[in-house]
């Protein structure tokens, strides 16, 4: 298993904070003892070949004591030009010259580092070997002190050591406590995400006041959450919708078929009371209404799926004129106002069955006139067609104007003294609408109910072009 499998987010960059600051106080650590160590063994060096000077200046001037002065740490010997020790300190009495190099003919003095000879076993000294001119002749001194260790001194090296340690730890804690406060909202917003439920669909995560990534996501989730609530609210309206629906549908459908149960049953428990015409005759009606009940949900189902007819270019006053004429034994008499030219675009069976669901309700309600108009609205370009459909009934008081296009609505009221129907027009005829980017509604009017149908035209341009001739059409 991988690392970061097996610990959290905060652990690995503690991990990598303090790995990083061990490896990087370790490294000025030994460079500040490498420094250290550099500058002590240069001014050691300068000591010794300071120390051979002065005796080599007292050679010269036929001073030099026998024996050389002590100096700590300090070892000393001079040679003559025969290559003889004729003087030393006290520690190099007795032992041959500590060394075999000497300085070049363009230099006057040389260090070097020599390990044992005559010098204890493992130690290495620094050594400066300076000339010094005597009754004509050169004269060889050697200075010599330990080498510097690589520690310095043992304070010095705890003290370097202990600090870069407590530098690396201070600089793990600091990563660990940021590590902690970045995480915080995103902690946050993880027990909020825990409490949201359908319960609370409204409720929104933390978004923290810092201008960083975490900021972005908290407001990203935010509105993550405010499109699954608004799609939520849709799927519980559908539901709520459905319900109703599929209870509205069970009702009107049970009617009819437990009238014709009825009738049936009254058939057979008195056959020779009962024929098949007069049976018929009764069953017929029910039998018509549970066809059109179908014949409505099917064309609802269609239009919810957003399934289209032939689309084409249609003179609303003549689609009207047509439909009228078709209308036989109306049982009211209707007055029409057909403005030509007002073309739209559309399927002309869904705009007629529009234009008959209106006719029908129309019919129901009304006292003795009903009034069709087609007309054009100018408002912007290319503006729209307007279809009116006026009764003299009753009229729909304005709180109950949206409710009648509700699927399975009939009002209580004087509106709903007919015969049949199953409250399916309106909200086919409405929907019809929609699909052909319209709006069907209600109206003020001075008597009566008035639906009016708002469809987008087509600009008189392009119904000009479309109607001309195409070139050398009538040769």
């Amino acid at each position: 298993m991988r690392l970061h499998d097996r610990f959290s987010i905060t652990r690995r960059i503690t991990l990598f904070t303090g790995a990083t600051a061990i490896l990087l106080c370790a490294l000025l650590a030994t460079s500040v003892m490498m420094g250290v160590h550099r500058y002590a063994s240069d001014t050691v060096t300068r000591e010794v070949a300071a120390a051979g000077g002065r005796v080599a200046v007292e050679l010269e001037r036929g001073q030099l004591t026998y024996p050389l002065v002590e100096y700590k740490s300090r070892n000393l010997q001079v040679v003559d030009p025969s290559g003889r020790v004729v003087a030393s300190t006290t520690k190099m009495r007795g032992k041959p010259r500590m060394a075999r190099f000497i300085p070049p003919d363009t230099r006057n003095s040389i260090s070097c580092v020599v390990c044992g000879d005559i010098f204890p076993a493992a130690e290495c000294n620094i050594v400066v070997a300076q000339w010094a001119h005597r009754m004509g002749d050169r004269w060889m001194v050697y200075s010599a002190s330990p080498v510097v260790p690589p520690w310095v001194d043992p304070w010095l090296a705890a003290l370097v050591g202990a600090s870069a340690a407590a530098l690396a730890a201070a600089i793990t804690y600091v990563g660990y406590r940021n590590v902690r406060a970045s995480l915080r909202p995103v902690n946050a917003i993880r027990v909020e995400l825990d409490e949201i439920n359908g319960n609370c669909p409204s409720r929104r995560v933390p978004v923290p006041a810092t201008d960083d990534e975490i900021r972005a996501m908290a407001e990203s989730v935010n509105r993550t959450l405010g499109r699954l609530e608004g799609a939520l609210q849709q799927v519980q309206s559908a539901l709520r919708h459905q319900r109703q629906f599929v209870s509205n549908a069970s009702h009107d459908l049970r009617t009819p078929i437990a009238a014709m149960r009825a009738e049936v049953e009254d058939g057979m428990l008195a056959p020779e009371e009962t024929s098949v015409p007069q049976l018929g005759s009764v069953l017929l009606p029910s039998l018509d209404r549970l066809q059109a009940i179908v014949h409505d949900l099917l064309t609802l189902d269609r239009l919810d799926h957003g399934m289209r007819g032939e689309q084409c270019r249609l003179d609303l006053a003549t689609v009207v004129s047509a439909e009228l004429r078709n209308r036989r034994h109306p049982a009211k008499r209707v007055e029409s106002a057909l403005e030509p030219g007002v073309v739209v675009v559309g399927d002309r069976v869904s705009l007629a069955r529009l234009l008959t669901n209106l006719l029908d309700n129309a019919e129901r309600h009304a006292k003795t006139t009903i009034t069709v108009s087609v007309r054009h609205d100018p408002g912007e370009d290319p503006g729209a067609a307007v279809l009116e459909v006026v009764d003299d009934g009753p009229g729909i008081d304005r709180d109950k104007r949206e409710l009648v296009f509700d699927r399975f609505t009939r009002l209580d009221a004087a509106r709903s003294r007919d015969a049949g129907g199953a409250g399916l027009g309106l909200a086919i005829a409405r929907q019809i609408a929609e699909v052909h980017g319209g709006s069907l509604r209600i109206e003020d009017s001075p008597v009566g109910a008035r639906f009016v149908l708002r469809l987008p035209a087509v600009p008189a341009a392009a119904t000009a072009a479309a109607e001309r001739p195409p070139p050398h059409a009538n040769r």
